[in-house]
């Protein structure tokens, strides 16, 4: 590859009008001096060196984005359309700020840590932190960090999370149904933890607040790995019955759980209705089109990135930022008189 110091010497001029037109200081040069260094970059194809420059000015251009993928949920994380559109607003959003992405998934924080704490990135970007995970990153990696859907603040307080009220967008989408003259609601996740646990207890507070008592038995347990789905969908058709409606926290779910009570002969919303979380293309392609939860996925990827340029621009960032949501009502809740 040839180097600025030969352009320089076969277009008889210094290293510095020559370097000062790669790296776009137009206003060094005349126009006449930038055309002749452009021509002749044109012409002999020369790519700049990014590590180089990168490495003359202390930083890498790069941010790392590490997702962890529960391993008795995910297989392929990036086949859920939530985590997709998230990592598109994510790049996106570096991309336009002049950095690049690196990415790493994993089940296991301490593996995520041994990876990322050896990448020479100015910050880094976590997506699903919980229990005691905040403390062991803290641990290890002391450059600006930025969490979504976090539910581990614990030694992450330095760090900024980006996240929904989950619990109040919960709550909203529980009266909503309680208002169509349901009481029997069940709730289907797969776990009782982070995300989870914050949109269960917003379905818990609904139902004390309208004077219907909660019973574990309303809990649904969706095991979504492929060798446990269809068996775990068995049972909560079964179980349907005894419900007029069921929430489901993501809209994966809801589709999921639709599809395999419509296989059953099970008519959604005439003998049971059905609502999800997200408000993604899933639900929204769906027919019966999904009544649900809204919440702007790619803004959510979006606000984390701007949080962590903004920290490595040396602004401060609060500790917690929490994006709206909102119902969209549809074709899947059934008003009982």
């Amino acid at each position: 590859m040839i180097t600025i110091k030969e352009i320089a010497k076969q277009l008889n001029m210094s290293t510095t009008t020559v370097s000062n037109v790669i790296h776009g200081k137009a206003g060094e040069v005349s126009d006449d001096t930038k055309r002749k260094v452009e021509e002749f970059l044109k012409k002999v194809d020369y790519v700049p060196n990014i590590n180089a420059r990168n490495l003359a000015q202390n930083e890498s251009k790069i941010i790392g984005l590490a997702l962890k993928a529960r391993a008795d949920k995910y297989e392929n994380l990036i086949m859920d359309p939530f985590v997709s559109v998230l990592i598109g607003g994510v790049e996106e959003t570096i991309r336009n700020a002049g950095y690049f992405m690196m990415l790493y998934i994993s089940s296991d924080t301490d593996e995520i840590m041994r990876h990322v704490s050896t990448w020479n990135v100015d910050g880094l970007i976590l997506f699903g932190m919980l229990n005691d995970d905040g403390i062991r990153v803290s641990e290890k990696y002391k450059k600006p960090i930025v969490c979504i859907d976090t539910y581990s603040l614990e030694g992450l307080k330095h760090f900024t999370n980006v996240g929904l009220d989950d619990e109040q967008g919960t709550y909203d989408m529980i009266k909503y149904l309680i208002s169509q003259g349901h009481k029997r609601i069940a709730f289907l996740s797969d776990n009782q933890s982070g995300v989870d646990l914050a949109r269960l207890n917003g379905y818990k507070k609904a139902l004390k607040d309208a004077g219907i008592k909660y019973k574990s038995s309303n809990f649904l347990q969706i095991h979504p790995k492929s060798d446990e789905i269809d068996e775990s969908l068995a049972e909560i058709c079964d179980r349907s019955k005894e419900f007029t409606a069921i929430f489901c926290v993501s809209d994966l779910y809801a589709v999921t759980l639709i599809s395999a009570l419509t296989d059953r002969g099970i008519n959604v919303p005439e003998e049971i209705s059905i609502v999800g979380f997200d408000d993604n293309m899933l639900g929204q392609l769906h027919r019966p089109a999904l009544t649900t939860v809204h919440q702007d996925v790619k803004v959510k990827g979006i606000t984390a990135a701007d949080t962590l340029l903004k920290q490595l621009a040396g602004q401060k960032t609060p500790n917690q930022i929490k994006l709206p949501t909102h119902l969209v009502i549809r074709d899947t809740v059934r008003k009982i008189n």
